[in-house]
């Protein structure tokens, strides 16, 4: 007998699992909200560059806006907003992603974060009710305004917003009251969104001014993220100041590196970014975490053990790649074939650094030795392919402190025997 139909879904019990399992960190929420954000700015910035969105965009700003005494965090946009249609259609229906619509649309002409269309719902991980005040870039639309209650019943009405753009306002769990504290969220921001593209606003600060020789203090704009980070450049443009400044940047109070690695390749896979060799004055410590995941900017993880070999983890910095599969939660990592050709690629620009290293200035290669050495060492005995590129700069040093390579120990061996072999005869 054979028998076919839907699975049925009660939708009364999708906000508890959303609350307890969509995402592996409470604090992702924000993360998943700004991105949103930052998805609906960069769709404003592509339909205005089509002329599609009349009218000036004025400044693109994503503003966080903690309220202690509201018990509210708000996370607002200049993006192109929504009407009511839009609202229903995309806030109303789990899992309906108006990324993969817009991508659909614009795959050639946008960077979009968000795929899944589950990330909005994170916001009831912290909230008991969450306020959606929303006015679509198009002409003569009205606001609107959804709530929730984090149940399956929501309301739609009219709203009063004088711009374009989306408030997401979340009215925070009794538990959940430190994300009303500006410490708590700029410390969130500067882990999750610190390299986003469009600038992200978290209050205002004070900042010295100098005109003549008069020193005044005034109130500027607290941007929190570096919106075009040094991977996501032209390594041409760069000096060497600009790549140790960058690494001040991500490891503060660090020493500076040995050297580095720009990667950038579009194909067969989007992967950019930047890695440091650390000094590690020859112990094997190996310092996990050092090497930073983002997707489109977005932090992922720090976890990175089935992208980087493990000999690599001794290695500093970032990768950043939209194609890197993810899971709901963007924290776990699936080994699939992109995951392998980026894991080879990478082996293969670590040993071709190093061999281009030692051709070029043999003298100074040995003075790092000490540094790297330990790092070359590992990756030999535990990567193959790095064992065939690294065998022709591998160094061993004799009790004279002189460096050679391993085929100029065999060299000099088969030297001495046949020496020896003379002097026998």
């Amino acid at each position: 007998m054979m028998q076919s139909g839907k699975i049925s879904v009660q939708t009364e019990n999708i906000f508890p699992i959303i609350k307890k399992f969509l995402y592996s960190e409470q604090e992702i929420f924000l993360r998943e909200l700004v991105s949103n954000a930052m998805d609906a700015t960069t769709k404003i910035k592509t339909l205005s560059s089509r002329g599609e969105a009349k009218g000036e965009l004025g400044h693109l700003m994503i503003e966080i806006i903690p309220n202690k005494e509201a018990k509210t965090l708000t996370i607002s946009d200049r993006g192109l907003g929504m009407d009511a249609e839009e609202v229903n259609k995309y806030l109303n229906q789990v899992a309906f992603s108006s990324a993969q619509e817009f991508l659909d649309k614009y795959k050639d002409e946008a960077n979009i974060i968000g795929h899944f269309g589950l990330g909005f719902y994170s916001a009831f991980m912290v909230a008991n009710k969450v306020e959606v005040i929303t006015k679509s870039y198009k002409e003569n639309a009205e606001a609107v305004k959804w709530t929730c209650t984090g149940d399956t019943e929501f309301t739609i009405e009219s709203a009063e917003k004088s711009d374009r753009g989306t408030d997401i306002v979340l009215h925070l769990s009794e538990d959940c009251l430190d994300y009303a504290e500006s410490y708590k969220i700029e410390g969130l921001l500067e882990k999750f969104c610190k390299f986003l593209p469009f600038p992200i606003k978290l209050g205002t600060k004070k900042e010295k001014q100098k005109e003549g020789d008069v020193e005044t203090e005034i109130e500027v704009d607290n941007i929190i993220n570096n919106t075009n980070p040094i991977w996501k450049k032209n390594p041409t443009e760069l000096t060497d100041d600009d790549y140790k400044k960058f690494y001040q940047e991500l490891y503060p109070f660090s020493s500076e590196p040995l050297f580095w690695i720009h990667l950038n390749i579009d194909y067969p896979f989007n992967l950019t970014g930047v890695l440091y060799f650390p000094k590690i004055k020859n112990q094997f410590e190996i310092q996990k975490n050092k090497i930073h995941l983002y997707s489109n900017q977005v932090f992922v993880t720090d976890d990175v053990k089935e992208i980087v070999p493990e000999f690599l983890m001794l290695l500093h910095g970032v990768i950043d790649s939209p194609d890197i599969p993810l899971n709901v939660s963007r924290s776990y990592l699936q080994s699939d074939a992109n995951v392998r050709k980026i894991t080879s690629y990478i082996t293969r620009k670590v040993a071709e650094k190093l061999h281009d290293l030692f051709k070029k200035d043999r003298t100074d290669f040995e003075k790092k030795w000490d540094d790297i050495g330990t790092f070359i060492k590992y990756g030999i005995i535990s990567e193959e392919k790095f064992a065939e590129k690294a065998n022709s700069f591998a160094l061993l040093k004799n009790t004279k402190s002189e460096y050679k390579t391993i085929e100029e120990y065999k060299e000099k061996s088969k030297t001495l025997r046949r020496i020896k072999i003379i002097n026998l005869q």
